[in-house]
């Protein structure tokens, strides 16, 4: 198991950027496939971001594509999402999942989850 905490979410103008963090516990968080989701009011979760074990493979859905970037230091049990050139439609609760197998598009497919952290771009 691996347990999951996000930080980094606050309120950003548009235009701005940051950085999330997800923290992971255990000794084995460098074997599990990463993602980020989030989640808008009345909105079912989407995908994000999803990177390797190893972090030599990322993908991306194409509302954030070219805009977003996400890494992982292993040492530090620790995956980011550094976003930048926000826009008030990225607004929403940002999640980290974890799964042994690559991560699903579909959100209730992946096993391990965070409590989430509030992304606002408003100016």
């Amino acid at each position: 198991q691996v347990q999951l905490v996000e930080s980094g979410g606050g309120l950003v103008q548009p235009g701005g950027s940051l950085r999330l963090s997800c923290a992971g516990s255990g000794r084995t968080f460098s074997r599990y496939y990463m993602g980020w989701f989030r989640q808008a009011p009345g909105k079912e979760r989407e995908f994000v971001a999803a990177i390797t074990p190893g972090g030599g493979s990322t993908r991306y859905s194409d509302s954030v594509k070219g805009r977003f970037t996400i890494s992982r230091d292993n040492l530090k049990n620790t995956v980011y999402l550094q976003m930048n050139s926000l826009k008030p439609e990225d607004t929403a609760v940002y999640y980290c999942a974890a799964d042994r197998a690559p991560i699903a598009d579909k959100w209730n497919d992946n096993d391990y989850w965070g409590q989430g952290t509030q992304v606002t771009v408003s100016s």
